[in-house]
C-alpha cells in the first residue's frame, strides 16, 4: 500500500486551510482517547476512517482532532449543487461525491483509487446524520466492499456528543480492523459483506459503550 505524499501541489488549498485553521484547536480543545497505544502508529498508508454521524459539524470535528492525515470525505451529492460548491468541496475539503440513493461504480472506483494511492478516506457509514442520536443506524454495505477490495484497514472513531456549546471535543479511536480476517475463502461474497457490515457496526458500538461508560464516571 502506497503512502500519501507529505507535500503535493494538488493539496495546496487543503493544506492552507489546515495550517490557518488553528483557532479551531483553541475553540474545540480536541481530546483523543486511544483504545491502545498501537493505534497511534497505524495512521499510515491507505486506510479508511469510519465515524458515527451526530451533526453536520462532524467533518470539522474530525479535521480538528486528527491532523496527522488529510481527510478525503465521502460526501452526499446534495452539497455539490453549484459550480462553486463543487470546486470548494473537491479542492479545499477533498470531498468525494456520492449519490446515497443510487451508488455509482465511478464513485466506488474513485474511492478505491484514493486508497490505493495511500490516502485516508473518511466515511460516515450510517449514510446520514443520526438525528435521534440514540444508538447507531444500520451501516451501508459499501464500506465493507471498499475495504475488502483494497485490503485497506479500517480505523473506527466515535465522536462524543457535546453536552454544551463550550464543552471540550472528545473522540474515541479504536484499534484498526482488517476485514479480510472475517472472510473464510479467497474471495468474498454478498454474505461476507453483510456479515462484515454488522461487525463494523458492533465495533463502533463498543466505542459508544465506552463513551457512555466514561460519562457515568464523570458524572
Amino acid at each position: 500500500m502506497k503512502k500519501s505524499p507529505i507535500v503535493s501541489f494538488r493539496y495546496i488549498f487543503y493544506d492552507f486551510v489546515r495550517v490557518t485553521g488553528w483557532p479551531l484547536l483553541l475553540w474545540y480543545r480536541p481530546k483523543r482517547i486511544y483504545i491502545s497505544k498501537e493505534t497511534k502508529k497505524k495512521f499510515k498508508g491507505g486506510l479508511i476512517l469510519m465515524s458515527n454521524h451526530i451533526s453536520m459539524k462532524d467533518p470539522v470535528y474530525l479535521l480538528s482532532s486528527i491532523l496527522q492525515r488529510r481527510h478525503h470525505f465521502v460526501t452526499a451529492k446534495e452539497l455539490f449543487s453549484s459550480k462553486f460548491k463543487k470546486w470548494w468541496f473537491r479542492n479545499v475539503f477533498l470531498c468525494i461525491e456520492i449519490d446515497r440513493e443510487n451508488f455509482s461504480l465511478l464513485t466506488f472506483k474513485d474511492i478505491i483509487k484514493h486508497l490505493e494511492m495511500g490516502d485516508m478516506v473518511t466515511i460516515f457509514p450510517e449514510g446520514h446524520v443520526n438525528v435521534e442520536q440514540e444508538g447507531l443506524n444500520a451501516f451501508k454495505g459499501g464500506l465493507a466492499m471498499m475495504a475488502l477490495k483494497t485490503k485497506a484497514p479500517i480505523i473506527p472513531v466515535y465522536i462524543k456528543k457535546k453536552e454544551h456549546w463550550y464543552s471540550r471535543l472528545v473522540i474515541y479511536i479504536g484499534d484498526p480492523i482488517d476485514v479480510n480476517d472475517y472472510v473464510e475463502g479467497k474471495t468474498f461474497n454478498i454474505n461476507d459483506v453483510k456479515n462484515i457490515s454488522l461487525i463494523l457496526q458492533n465495533k463502533e458500538k463498543e466505542l459508544e459503550m465506552l463513551c457512555n461508560k466514561s460519562k457515568k464516571v464523570d458524572n
